[in-house]
């Protein structure tokens, strides 16, 4: 009976080890959970650029609309549609003739009106002497004078005629006003053109240099004014204020432009101002009507934050970060970012010096839970 009941009490002994086995084996991934590793970087304050991003547009620098000045019927389209022209190339030719015969007859006119003026001096000139020997009377000399006057008159009259004839026949050639690219021909040949209506005939834009116009809410402009005042942001002059612009393909143009115009006046509809910069364009990457994103940077924040792009969590409605606290528990906060620089996002408001943001191994672990923070390596930033 003894042998029989040894094996039973070594089973019931040996239970309660079992039992805490089963339990240690439990507990040890909760406590591997509670001291999980991340990578964390130290947040400290440095000079960063004050880089703005504004949605904006192209425009001319200059756009001149090309008019018929003179009424008549289009013989010739003289210029290529979408090259560039120079400053008076001829881009359309009127029909000439009645022009060229208005001009004739005006010319004529003040031939006719010189002649006469001639004959109004001689007399004047062969009276003068007579009107001493009282061989003329003082009343003929006078009227030869006033006939003389009235000569000249006439002459200036002439004058005039002709110049306004020969404007005419001259704006029978349409030219360009500005040099730039000549855009489609509004009318063909055969079309029949108004100086009175001023039909248009086509369109030139001057396309490098080349601007781009930016709007910014008034708002944001009185708080960046109240950053420059408190000497949080150091500005350069208006004159080497740096713009990138990027393209609708998401690539940015290759040259920077600087800003030359900021509106004095807010728009009352929208609350916003305008900004405008310039660009070369020798290549004509730029074009009128193109929408673009502007990258003005204003300046330089004295104490500016940089964390890098992995640490940061995007979604539609905000952006944050998982910091480690000082207690060695996760916490989430929202950020505000700015632009990204070199793999980094620039944060413009939630984070302090000193606060560490987990860079690796974020996604792991969850509020209030205990983490084991280690150094993020450099090349991870």
């Amino acid at each position: 009976m003894i042998h029989r009941r040894a094996p039973r009490l070594g089973a019931l002994l040996m239970l309660p080890l079992f039992v805490a086995a089963c339990g240690n084996d439990q507990g040890a991934p909760a406590a591997a959970a509670r001291s999980m590793a991340v990578l964390v970087t130290t947040v400290q304050s440095a000079p960063v650029s004050n880089v703005v991003e504004l949605p904006g547009r192209i425009e001319a620098v200059r756009t001149a609309e090309v008019r018929a000045r003179v009424d008549g019927i289009v013989e010739k389209r003289l210029y290529q549609e979408g090259t560039d022209v120079a400053a008076g190339a001829p881009l359309f030719l009127i029909d000439p003739r009645d022009y060229r015969a208005l001009l004739q007859q005006a010319q004529a006119a003040l031939a006719r009106a010189e002649a006469a003026r001639s004959n109004a001096a001689s007399i004047v000139t062969r009276f003068r002497p007579l009107v001493a020997r009282q061989a003329v009377s003082a009343q003929e000399f006078e009227a030869a004078q006033t006939t003389l006057r009235q000569a000249e008159a006439n002459v200036s009259d002439a004058g005039a005629e002709v110049t306004r004839a020969q404007l005419r026949f001259e704006r029978s050639t349409v030219r360009a006003p500005i040099a730039g690219r000549a855009g489609r021909a509004q009318v063909t040949e055969g079309a029949l053109v108004s100086a009175s209506a001023a039909t248009l005939m086509t369109q030139i834009n001057q396309l490098s240099p080349i601007s781009a116009i930016f709007t910014q809410s008034n708002t944001a402009i009185l708080d960046f004014g109240e950053q420059v005042r408190a000497g949080r942001v150091k500005v350069p002059d208006m004159a080497h204020v740096e713009v990138r612009l990027i393209l609708a393909n998401g690539q940015e143009f290759p040259e920077p432009g600087y800003l030359d115009f900021t509106d004095l006046a807010v728009d009352p509809s929208t609350g916003t101002q305008t900004l405008r910069a310039q660009f070369p364009n020798a290549s004509r990457t730029l074009l009128p009507g193109q929408f673009v994103r502007g990258r003005i940077t204003a300046g330089v924040q004295k104490t500016g934050i940089r964390v890098p792009e992995r640490a940061v969590q995007l979604d539609a409605n905000a952006a944050s970060v998982a910091l480690v606290g000082p207690d060695g528990t996760v916490q989430r906060r929202e950020v505000k970012v700015g632009t990204q620089e070199e793999g980094e996002w620039v944060v413009q408001d939630g984070l302090q010096p000193g606060d560490r943001v987990i860079v690796d191994g974020w996604h792991k672990v969850r509020p209030g839970q205990k983490v084991n923070p280690q150094p993020a390596p450099a090349a991870t930033r």
